[in-house]
């Protein structure tokens, strides 16, 4: 008892709680170890650190984005309690007067909403949002659109807002236009020739914030915008305590007519981005995964070299158990200390990401916004408990080493840390558990289940590490010389010891390889869908990008451009949207020739089909949708969906032939024969055009010639956009590359912290063997011998880890392909296995493992592990 008073966590002041015994030795013990070697507890933390920072900024990022969206759309759309809009094409206006007559409404604002471009001080064409309303009724509905007339300038007074050629901006409008009270304002406006532009005056502004927006008065947008006798949609307001439902059903609102309640644009949205969220999220949490596991090897270093003092502090009282919760404290310690400054560094990359990214983090799902940071205690609460829980997991193995010592045979250097041995059925459990978790559907549109399966499988694996090792080695023939048969022996008697080695490199090479399998599927697959779906020689289109339906060309215009020297044919495309369930976004209705666009007669050479090809039905319309009209509406071959195509007339019938790929429109795409489309739609318009040249015709000369042709027939040819297939083909490739270059980062850093875990692991072992060292010195073994076992051991390790970890890596990549982005994203990919560049990350992932463990061995093989040998004597 006399030596437990002498403890500084016994005597008078000894507490009677365990904790505050663990707290004590973190004081006395924990402290100087960290203190001693401060680098190595740094790297940790700092694992820990950007694990956190990466994944709360992301969160940070999407909330605040998500939330600005949602109040610019609330600012916008106003408080209405309904909203009824056509499922495709505009509003009659008679339906105006029949609404507002309903007793249970209080107040109808008719709207035009459209997607137009503007010229700013620099002559650049600039996306721009109009609203066209009446702003003595919209007013109550929607404060944010109320004018608020520039006055003090002169001509503009209170009547001003009604003039037809009057136009408010917000701000967001009046920073990127460059345009300010009294002055002109240049935008984009359809003619029956095609496109004009028309000079509006701004007289003032609108408090509503979000993207570029321009507000006019009702008549004057109908007018310049070719909507005459057609409106966008109705905002609709009840009197107190009348049902949204109930009036709709009195109504009997004409067929095409669909109804939209004041927050489901946002929710809209949520839902189509929140897959894409949640994949970044994950993405960004695979760096606390893997620095778990360099958690897990400082810590077994840690606990190798403190072997003889908790052994000594083990002879002097200390349970196995308080052992086991030092150690897990120590962890917890590093895990809170990473968390904390996780943390600090995510809420300010996700500052400066908002300021210059506005929140667009590559999905393109929140155009137009500047949001606010907006910090959430409750999310912070969460990624900084994941990042304790990560440091926890990983001290787990090294605190159960710590706890599993023999304190009288360490202390003569008999222990053995981390010799302690595995469930054998572990591993294959976990595997089958994976391939089973990834056939379940996903959970409201995440692939949840997936991304466990994942984990599944990569633990599953781990846990194989040494019966894999066995497998192997235990085939591999015996070398004749002394040294290779000495490190060969060693790695197969010993393939434990190879799952702590090898955990942090098979985790890191296994998600190195997924990624590459991926990106590799996906890029090839998306080349693969370029080439079906741009078979011409030249495209153009009505305006750049962001001119959205307003813009279009006169189908008069293609007979035409087919006349013009050099242009052997041309075909024309109309995009427009298409409403089949308000719950969910817009889909995407193309109508063009269903013929062959390419002249051959055959759709299936002209779109990316996958799966079968149906006959079409002489009685019935024969249409062709994408992957995503499959999963969210159920739209197989054989189906029949009613398509809404005209508000006032009732739904169409449509006969589904066949599905084909689109990686452009993640809500989904019909596509329809353009014959039927002008038939049941009346609308004979084209967004862009496609151009097959004759041989040896140049395309700059083409392109000055349609130019002319659009300008003679009324047209402004400057407003067309040119691009081949090459340069399309290009740009989207390079947006592509963009898009993932992050994930060849992720694959750097995690192939990073494997090596570093496993010299982590290497130094432990070898710390522990110092007698085994010195005994081979004394039986005639060189240093460079010596030095050749850990090697010829690293170079076994990292071999069946390098294999292991391709396999689990493959195994990954399906789950990912096969799973994760058909239930993410609503689109199927080609599997592809890259194998030179496989092989390559395999073949670097051994040679670094075995240059690091010799590395890490060379610190333990001198004169102390000669003198080692005479601790026993």
């Amino acid at each position: 008892m006399a030596e437990r008073r002498a403890e500084p966590w016994a005597g008078s002041q000894a507490p009677h709680s365990s904790t505050h015994t663990v707290w004590t030795l973190l004081r006395w013990v924990s402290w100087a170890e960290w203190r001693h070697h401060a680098l190595r507890q740094a790297t940790a933390v700092l694992a820990v650190l950007l694990g956190v920072a990466l994944a709360f900024s992301v969160h940070l990022i999407n909330a605040s984005a998500l939330s600005e969206f949602g109040a610019a759309v609330r600012s916008v759309n106003g408080e209405a309690d309904l909203r009824l809009q056509a499922a495709h094409g505009a509003l009659d206006e008679a339906l105006y007067p029949q609404v507002a007559r309903h007793p249970q409404v209080a107040r109808v604002s008719p709207v035009i909403a459209l997607q137009t471009q503007a010229r700013d001080r620099q002559g650049r064409l600039q996306a721009l949002r109009l609203i066209g309303q009446d702003s003595l009724v919209a007013a109550p509905l929607a404060p944010a659109l109320l004018p608020q007339l520039a006055t003090e300038v002169e001509g503009i007074d209170a009547m001003a807002v009604f003039a037809p050629s009057s136009v408010l901006l917000n701000a967001a409008a009046r920073r990127l236009l460059g345009v300010a009270p009294g002055e002109l304002l240049t935008v984009l406006a359809p003619t029956p020739s095609g496109i004009t532009e028309t000079s509006l005056r701004v007289v003032g502004g609108v408090s509503a914030g979000g993207e570029p927006l321009a507000v006019m008065d009702l008549a004057g947008a109908q007018d310049h915008f070719g909507m005459l006798g057609r409106l966008t949609r109705l905002d609709v307001q009840l009197v107190a305590g009348a049902s949204a439902q109930d009036v709709v059903r009195s109504l009997q609102l004409p067929a095409g007519v669909v109804t939209e309640q004041p927050d489901e644009a946002s929710q809209r949205l949520s839902n189509m981005s929140r897959a894409y969220r949640v994949n970044l999220t994950v993405l960004a949490l695979v760096a606390l995964f893997t620095g778990a596991f360099l958690v897990f090897s400082i810590l077994s270093l840690s606990v190798a070299k403190r072997l003889p003092q908790l052994a000594l502090l083990g002879v002097l009282g200390l349970s196995a158990r308080e052992r086991l919760r030092l150690v897990l404290a120590e962890s917890a310690v590093v895990g809170l200390l990473g968390a904390v400054l996780g943390l600090a560094l995510g809420t300010a990359l996700a500052a400066l990401a908002l300021r210059l990214l506005a929140g667009d983090l590559g999905g393109g799902y929140f155009p137009g916004i500047t949001p606010r940071l907006q910090w959430s205690l409750g999310a912070a609460w969460v990624y900084g408990a994941l990042g304790v829980a990560a440091a926890v997991a990983g001290g787990w193995l090294p605190a159960r080493a710590a706890q599993g010592i023999a304190p009288a045979q360490a202390l003569k250097g008999l222990g053995d840390v981390g010799a302690g041995r595995g469930v054998a059925w572990l591993g294959p459990m976990l595997l089958v558990l994976g391939a089973a978790l990834a056939l379940l559907p996903p959970v409201d549109g995440v692939p949840l289940w997936a991304y466990i399966s994942v984990a599944c499988i990569l633990m599953g694996g781990i846990a194989c590490v040494p019966a894999v090792v066995q497998a192997l080695l235990g085939r591999w023939p015996a070398p004749q010389q002394a040294t290779w048969l000495l490190a060969l022996e060693r790695a197969r008697r010993m393939r434990h010891t190879a799952t702590i080695a090898m955990a942090g490199v098979v985790a890191s090479l296994s998600l190195s390889v997924a990624l590459t399998v991926m990106v590799a599927s996906f890029r090839e697959s998306v080349t693969t869908w370029l080439d079906v779906v741009l078979p011409a020689d030249l495209y153009a289109r009505a305006a750049k990008t962001g001119g959205g339906d307003t813009l279009h060309l006169p189908r008069a215009l293609l007979g035409q451009i087919a006349q013009l020297p050099g242009v052997a044919r041309v075909a024309g495309v109309r995009v427009g949207s298409l409403t089949l369930d308000t719950q969910q976004a817009p889909l995407a209705l193309i109508s063009r020739d269903l013929n062959g666009l390419d002249g051959s007669g055959d759709p299936a050479r002209s779109l990316p089909l996958v799966g079968e090809l149906l006959p079409p039905r002489a009685s019935t319309i024969g249409i062709f949708v994408s992957e995503a009209v499959v999963d969210l509406y159920d739209g197989r071959p054989g189906q029949t969906l009613m398509l809404p195509l005209r508000a006032g007339q009732p739904p169409v019938a449509a006969f589904v032939r066949g599905v084909w790929r689109d990686y452009a429109r993640q809500q989904g795409a019909i596509v329809i024969d353009e014959t039927d489309y002008q038939r049941l739609t009346g609308d004979t318009d084209v967004n862009d055009l496609a151009m097959w040249l004759t041989p040896g015709a140049r395309v700059d000369a083409v392109q000055t010639a349609v130019r002319g042709l659009a300008t003679r027939q009324g047209l402004d040819g400057a407003l067309l956009e040119f691009a081949e297939p090459g340069q399309i083909r290009q740009t989207t490739l390079r947006i592509f590359d963009r898009s993932f270059a992050v994930t060849y980062w992720l694959q750097a850093v995690a192939i990073g912290i494997g090596l570093f875990g496993t010299a982590a692991s290497f130094s432990a072992q070898v710390l522990a063997r110092r007698k085994e060292f010195g005994l081979l010195s004394h039986l005639g073994f060189t240093r460079r011998q010596v030095l050749a076992i850990v090697a010829g051991e690293g170079a076994a390790f990292t071999s069946v880890g390098a294999l292991l970890g391709l396999a689990l890596g493959v195994a990954v990549s399906v789950v990912l392909v096969v799973v994760v982005n058909p239930q993410s994203f609503h689109w199927t990919m080609d599997l592809l296995l890259p194998w030179a560049r496989l092989a390559a990350l395999c073949a670097s992932v051994m040679l670094a493992g075995t240059l690091t463990a010799w590395v890490a061995a060379r610190a333990a093989v001198g004169r102390d592990a000669v003198l080692a040998v005479k601790e026993d004597w």
